[in-house]
């Protein structure tokens, strides 16, 4: 392939991953804005959940489609959905509307992520693939770093729904550079037949599962449907794998997880992803509430993550020549590990500066550690199996997030209700107060104290959780018993 056609597909990846990612952290800057003009503050949280939950659905369909009727048609399908969703969005009359939108959007997102790593994967040999990919994270990381400002600014000087409108013309750009910049030829496996039973079951498992920990982590009046939800997400999950076990054309092949190194990979990469929303949730809430420090210093919490993900995960390539997949993430879980022990002791004194480091320490382990899942997944499966191995990556990472943010927020409220239950004249809302930077000196000092120890507690057991995490993810990598290296192709 001429470098010409090359240059061109690498900026149309670039930018289409800048717009799925930035999406995020745009609409969180936006949202408190965005809630109030459709005033939606009661489901604001349907604004992330149904986008990562049709993400989460269609990921592993269109990473099966894409290996049977090509990458290109699947990439401009997603990108196609996710430009209808976001110009949706925009023009959003009421808070239900955007959600529905939102789900439309998170459809297109589920393509163009993983299909964006298929790409890499079929154009580029292995040798190169992790630098190809730590280049095309710069456009996580830039949108990590600048997707905050960029929603400020268009919110303030324009409104809301240019937050979503901005989509369009990267859209159009990047479906124009890949319709006539990007060939392929036409998968052999095309002409098999689609599981739509296996498809179906996935689906209701997936939404079923993920709207079951959202019940659990919101009122305990929704305890009752959670556990149907549960049932329910059980029993699709059973004729799930019966329906891929007999299918000629799975959407999933279970044969793929029967590789060791394959199944740690993708596990590795979920387990991950939960540890990295609980710091990205908790870390800022933990400064602004027992720090007292204004949101947007808070927010900064984050900050060195993304730059130290886009930094050390240029160092992947080398590393998968020279080490195989648990020698290069053994060391690095047991770094984090050592370094987020003290958040599960920590009181007001713990210095602040430690939270920026923790950080930093987590995006560089993370970055290193996910890019070689990604490359290590793909060389594992066979090369008709490479658009399913890539989706399930990013479905691995998209359920880490989902079902952790639900694990983690109800170990936070309920360690929140059994404090609050113990002390008299404490109330939710006035933790709701305390936490909130702009309000937290209305407390009185002696409330204070006790909703101080109250919020450590619970911030304490969701680190708990996260370290519980990380040993699951030493043991995991430990039992891997494959000591090869990534060889030149």
């Amino acid at each position: 392939m001429k470098n010409k056609h090359l240059m061109l597909i690498l900026s149309s990846i670039f930018i289409a991953t800048f717009m799925t990612s930035v999406e995020t952290t745009i609409v969180t800057t936006a949202l408190p804005t965005i809630t109030s003009d459709l005033h939606g503050i009661s489901m604001q949280n349907w604004v992330f959940s149904m986008y990562l939950l049709t993400t989460a659905i269609s990921t592993p369909i269109y990473g099966k489609f894409s290996d049977q009727v090509g990458r290109k048609p699947v990439f401009l399908i997603g990108l196609f959905l996710f430009v209808l969703g976001s110009s949706m969005c925009g023009f959003a009359p009421n808070i239900v509307f955007l959600i529905f939108s939102r789900a439309i959007q998170g459809m297109g997102a589920g393509a163009v992520m993983p299909v964006i790593f298929t790409i890499i994967a079929d154009v580029f040999p292995v040798d190169k693939r992790a630098g190809i990919m730590a280049l095309n994270n710069t456009a996580w990381g830039i949108s990590a770093l600048f997707g905050p400002l960029l929603g400020g600014f268009i919110v303030d000087q324009l409104n809301w729904h240019w937050v979503f409108f901005i989509n369009a013309p990267l859209g159009i750009l990047v479906f124009i550079l890949i319709l006539f910049g990007y060939k392929e030829k036409r998968p052999e496996s095309a002409s098999l037949p689609i599981d739509y039973i296996g498809s179906a079951a996935l689906s209701v498992f997936l939404i079923t599962l993920l709207l079951a920990l959202q019940f659990l982590g919101n009122k305990e009046s929704s305890k009752i449907s959670a556990i149907f939800l549960l049932i329910v997400s059980f029993v699709s999950f059973v004729i799930f794998l019966k329906q891929e076990n007999r299918s000629v054309n799975p959407v999933i092949p279970l044969k793929l997880f029967r590789n060791r190194t394959f199944s740690t990979q993708i596990f590795t990469a979920l387990l991950l992803s939960g540890v990295q929303i609980g710091f990205q949730i908790y870390f800022p809430q933990w400064l602004q509430s027992i720090y007292g420090v204004p949101a947007s210093v808070a927010g900064f919490a984050i900050t060195p993550s993304p730059i130290f993900w886009l930094i050390f995960s240029f160092s992947v390539g080398p590393l998968i020549k020279r080490f195989s997949p648990k020698h290069i993430a053994l060391p690095i879980i047991v770094i984090q590990t050592i370094f987020y022990i003290p958040l599960i002791f920590a009181t007001k004194s713990l210095p602040m500066i430690l939270f920026y480091i923790i950080a930093a320490i987590t995006g560089a382990g993370l970055g290193t550690i996910i890019t070689m899942n990604t490359v290590i997944a793909q060389v594992e499966v066979p090369e008709e199996n490479v658009g399913v191995a890539s989706s399930m990556l990013t479905l691995g990472r998209t359920l880490g997030q989902t079902l952790m943010t639900g694990i983690f927020g109800l170990i936070f409220n309920t360690s929140l209700n059994a404090g609050i239950q113990k002390n008299a004249g404490i109330s939710i809302s006035k933790i709701n107060q305390y936490i909130d930077a702009s309000t937290h000196k209305l407390i009185s000092t002696s409330q204070s104290a006790t909703i101080n120890k109250i919020l450590l507690v619970a911030f304490h057991n969701v680190f708990i959780c996260a370290i519980i995490l990380f040993i699951i993810v030493f043991l995991l990598n430990l039992t891997d018993k494959t000591n090869q290296t990534i060889k030149n192709e």
